[in-house]
C-alpha cells in the first residue's frame, strides 16, 4: 500500500469533512422529499437529477471514458450509492423517524472500513479497530437511551442501506485513487440513466401538484448535495486520505444530521446528544492518530 504524506492526510481529513457536512442533511431532506411522494420515485428522481447534472459536467469538462476494466467498480459504486442506499433508506422512512434512521450512520464507518479492507487492500491496525467500535457503541447506546421507536422492518432496511453504502463509498473510493472523485461518483450516475429515465415517467406521481415546497426543497437538496456535489468532496478526501481513516468521519453524521433534523423538522435536541458528540469526536480523533 503506498505510503501517504502529512499534507495528503490533511486535505483528506478537510475535503471528507466537507462531505460528510453535506451528507448530514440527507435523511432529513429524504423525510421531507418522502412526505409528499414516494420512497421509489424520490430514488428515481434523485439519481436522474443528478445524473443529468453529472453528463453535463462531463461533456463540459471533456472527460475520458473510463476504461472496461475500471466499469464493475462503477458498476458497484452505482448499485451502491445511487440505487442501493437512496432506495433502502427511503423505504425505511416509511417505518421509523429521520432521527432513528440517522443512528444507523454511525455503523457506516465499521461498513466502509470493512469494504476498505475487501476492496481496497488497507491495513489499519488493532488500535484504529478499537476506537471505531467504541465510536460506533457510542453511536449505538445513544441511540437505545434516547428510546427511539422501534420498526424490525425499517431496522434491516437501515441495515442493509448502511451494507450497500459502505461498499459504494469503499469501491468509489479505490477507483477515485485512478480517475477522480468527481469522475467517478458521475460516471456511475451516467451509467444509472438508462435504467432511471424510462422509470421517472412509469412512476411519476399523478398528484404532483400536491408536493408541497418543503417537499421540493427536501428532493432538490438530496438530488444535488447527497447524490453528487457531496460524493466530490468525499471520494477526494477517502483517496487522499485513505478509506478507513478518513471514513471514520462519519461517525460524527449521525450527530450533525440529528442537528439539522432538530432545525428542520422539530425534533427536540438533549444534553445526551451533545455528551455523546464529544465523545464521537475522541474517537475520530484517536483513528486518524492510530490508523495506517
Amino acid at each position: 500500500m503506498e505510503k501517504k504524506s502529512k499534507s495528503d492526510i490533511t486535505k483528506g481529513w478537510i475535503n471528507g469533512f466537507i462531505g460528510v457536512l453535506l451528507f448530514s442533511g440527507s435523511m432529513p431532506a429524504t423525510k421531507l422529499a418522502v412526505m409528499d411522494m414516494s420512497p421509489i420515485f424520490v430514488t428515481i428522481a434523485r439519481a436522474t437529477i443528478a445524473g443529468l447534472l453529472a453528463l453535463s459536467v462531463l461533456l463540459a469538462c471533456k472527460a475520458k471514458y473510463p476504461a472496461k476494466k475500471d466499469l464493475f467498480s462503477l458498476i458497484l459504486v452505482a448499485l451502491g450509492c445511487v440505487i442501493g442506499f437512496p432506495l433502502l433508506s427511503s423505504l425505511a422512512l416509511q417505518y421509523i423517524t429521520s432521527a432513528h434512521s440517522i443512528v444507523f450512520l454511525g455503523m457506516l464507518p465499521l461498513a466502509t472500513a470493512v469494504f476498505g479492507i475487501v476492496r481496497g487492500g488497507e491495513r489499519p491496525n488493532f488500535i484504529f479497530w478499537i476506537f471505531s467500535i467504541i465510536g460506533s457503541l457510542f453511536v449505538v447506546s445513544y441511540a437505545i437511551s434516547a428510546g427511539v421507536s422501534s420498526s424490525p422492518i425499517g431496522n434491516v432496511l437501515m441495515l442493509l442501506a448502511v451494507f450497500v453504502c459502505g461498499l459504494g463509498y469503499a469501491e468509489g473510493a479505490k477507483l477515485s485513487k485512478k480517475i477522480g472523485g468527481w469522475q467517478v461518483i458521475s460516471w456511475a450516475l451516467v451509467l444509472s440513466l438508462p435504467l432511471m429515465l424510462p422509470l421517472l415517467f412509469i412512476y411519476f406521481p399523478n398528484n404532483i401538484g400536491a408536493v408541497t415546497a418543503s417537499g421540493w426543497f427536501g428532493l432538490g437538496y438530496i438530488s444535488l448535495f447527497s447524490m453528487f456535489i457531496g460524493f466530490i468532496f468525499w471520494y477526494k478526501g477517502l483517496a487522499q486520505g485513505g478509506i478507513t481513516s478518513v471514513g471514520q468521519l462519519q461517525l460524527l453524521q449521525p450527530f450533525f444530521g440529528l442537528a439539522l433534523a432538530a432545525y428542520v423538522l422539530h425534533e427536540p435536541v438533549s444534553f445526551s446528544m451533545v455528551s455523546v458528540t464529544i465523545g464521537v469526536i475522541l474517537c475520530v480523533v484517536g483513528t486518524k492518530k492510530f490508523a495506517k
